[in-house]
């Protein structure tokens, strides 16, 4: 059973980890940065040690000072969380080495989903359906010579990661060519991988994603769907969970290859499988996150099942402590991703400090944040600062119910997207589930 867990992440899912922790009866260790100092996690964890200066490279994303901090502490396993390094074979490996259980899947495993072209040729292998594709593209040359096999559109992605990183669509051959090397150098910027490929770009497209988790003894679950689809520049802004876009046979079939997925590879602890989603209903895999997500409270609030404490049990040598037939889904529920920016301005980042921090609350709303009345926005690490999850019986009340809490909620002194909610939450479309992928560039924001 693991005792003591170091917490390699920041804000508000390493506030989140802690809370599983104590649950289970398990200490925890946060690390921060110097901007990080005054964060919460690092005043509600059992030990706190700062690991570097405000840059990422030098902290959060700097191995060696993450390993020291969990030998100096006596840690026995690291929760990477999501982001900066949870994706990180190297990282993994190296934990590994050091004799830390790393929560999270075998740095091989990593390795295989974490390269999306690799990850493309082994659901072939599997008989999994994937999108029209290319194998990695060495030139400009060789993408035209791709493209005009597959026909237009397609999207250029990035092996080595997402986030809209590496990503562009191109229309025609003029497009390939402007997009090619731009798409590369963000990738290698963001990746350190400037290694491309290409699909089919489905158009009115929907992007549902399925929660798994599995243990080390050959057992797998998925936990049902989540509809992603209300996203701004390929980052998710909205989730929920049911799909109002699945039927129920539709369901079963996505989630027995969901988990279908996660055998063929030997996939351990939690993760996402990805589908894109065409207009009639014909889905094809598109990428595995070998990781927690950010949006995992949606389904924690349909099942009420603790995604976090099965993660580290899992790790820790259990078995799952659910079964497929054990799993039952309640009501709807959905999510706000709450960012310090300027929707006024084209999204611009905001910095500065809450002068006044009121919660939204009453049944069934839940927030995981991990910031409070004083609390300074650092300028280096990504703006989102809450979650905001709502459940309802229907998703008509569970929408009533975010509005109602979206309304309640302040962050004075700091610009937020709040009022981007509001406004999508009275959109007849969003209300009625005519969403897709690009259904905020609808919205004309």
């Amino acid at each position: 059973m693991i005792k003591r867990i170091l917490i390699a992440n920041r804000g508000e899912i390493a506030l989140r980890i802690i809370r599983a922790c104590r649950e289970l009866g398990v200490e925890a260790v946060a690390v921060y940065s110097e901007a990080d100092a005054e964060s919460l996690h690092v005043k509600l964890a059992d030990k706190a040690v700062c690991i570097g200066p405000p840059n990422p490279k030098e902290s959060y994303l700097y191995v060696p000072n993450i390993i020291s901090a969990a030998e100096i502490t006596g840690c026995d396993a690291v929760h990477p969380g999501y982001g900066f390094l949870s994706e990180n074979a190297d990282f993994a490996d190296i934990c590994k080495k050091h004799q830390l259980t790393f929560i999270g899947p075998e740095p091989k495993i990593i390795t295989l989903m974490g390269d999306k072209s690799e990850a493309r040729a082994a659901m072939t292998a599997a008989g999994v359906p994937i999108v029209p594709g290319t194998a990695p593209l060495e030139s400009v040359g060789q993408a035209l010579l791709e493209a005009n096999k597959i026909g237009y559109p397609l999207i250029i992605k990035a092996s080595g990661g997402g986030g809209g990183k590496g990503m562009r669509i191109v229309r025609n051959d003029s497009d390939l060519r402007s997009s090619f090397e731009i798409a590369k150098n963000e990738a290698r910027m963001a990746f350190n991988n400037d290694e491309v490929y290409m699909e089919k770009y489905i158009e009115h497209a929907r992007h549902i994603e399925f929660q798994i988790i599995a243990d080390n003894y050959g057992n797998a679950v998925h936990l049902g769907e989540r509809d992603c689809s209300i996203q701004r520049r390929h980052q998710k802004l909205v989730e929920e969970s049911p799909s109002v876009f699945l039927t129920d046979e539709l369901r079963r079939k996505m989630g027995d290859i969901a988990v279908k997925v996660v055998k063929s590879v030997k996939y351990t602890n939690a993760g996402t499988i990805e589908f894109i989603m065409d207009e009639h209903k014909n889905f094809y895999f598109m990428e595995m996150n070998s990781r927690i997500q950010v949006e995992h409270p949606v389904t924690e609030m349909v099942t009420s099942i603790d995604l976090l404490k099965e993660q580290i049990m899992v790790a820790g040598g259990a078995k799952l402590s659910i079964k497929q037939s054990d799993i039952r889904f309640y009501g709807y529920a959905i999510e706000c991703r709450i960012c310090a920016e300027d929707p006024a301005n084209h999204f611009m980042p905001q910095v500065g400090t809450i002068s006044n921090y009121i919660p939204c609350g009453g049944p069934f709303v839940r927030v995981d944040t991990h910031v409070y009345s004083g609390y300074s926005i650092p300028p280096h690490y990504d703006s989102m600062i809450a979650k905001i999850i709502a459940w309802g019986e229907t998703r008509k009340e569970a929408i009533a119910r975010m509005r109602r809490a979206l309304a309640e909620v302040r962050f004075e002194g700091l610009t937020v997207n709040i009022a981007f909610f509001e406004k999508l939450l009275k959109n007849e479309k969003f209300l009625k589930g005519d969403i897709t992928t690009n259904f905020i560039a609808g919205m004309g924001v």
